[in-house]
């Protein structure tokens, strides 16, 4: 069973990923790797001595192609459990959520294969445990 808690605040070094539900034109911006068939919203790890923010703006240039956007943070997050990326079922990680509107993008330089812009959340979740989570509280926080 996989445990998702949502936060106000948590400890910046406790953070070690970020999380960007993306928009443009007001449709939401997915991402598709090249070695899966299923989606997910952009995001991944912070690097060394980079503040989340910073993680959170590289993370969305690099898997949508964003160039030009505006960012803000949404809540702070955990995962306890079993994901396919988690070490133990007893490891507790955590993340920031942001909220970004893209304007313009550029061509795609890593691993994501596809970027898909689309009126609604997509059906084949890369992580369907935790992604429509977030995704559902930022919408209870007022983020769209």
């Amino acid at each position: 069973m996989v445990e998702v808690k949502f936060y106000d605040h948590a400890e910046d070094a406790l953070l070690k990923f970020a999380v960007i539900l993306a928009r443009t034109g007001g449709k939401w911006v997915f991402c598709r790797h090249r070695d899966r068939d299923t989606y997910e919203i952009p995001g991944g790890h912070r690097e060394p001595g980079e503040d989340i923010l910073s993680a959170a703006k590289r993370e969305l240039r690099e898997e949508t192609g964003a160039v030009e956007f505006t960012i803000r943070p949404v809540c702070a997050y955990s995962v306890r459990g079993k994901t396919g990326t988690h070490k133990s079922a007893e490891e507790e990680t955590f993340g920031m959520l942001f909220m970004a509107d893209i304007t313009s993008f550029e061509a795609l330089h890593c691993e994501i294969e596809a970027i898909l812009v689309t009126d609604r959340p997509v059906d084949r979740w890369t992580y369907p445990l935790i992604q429509p989570r977030l995704l559902a509280e930022a919408r209870n926080r007022g983020f769209w």
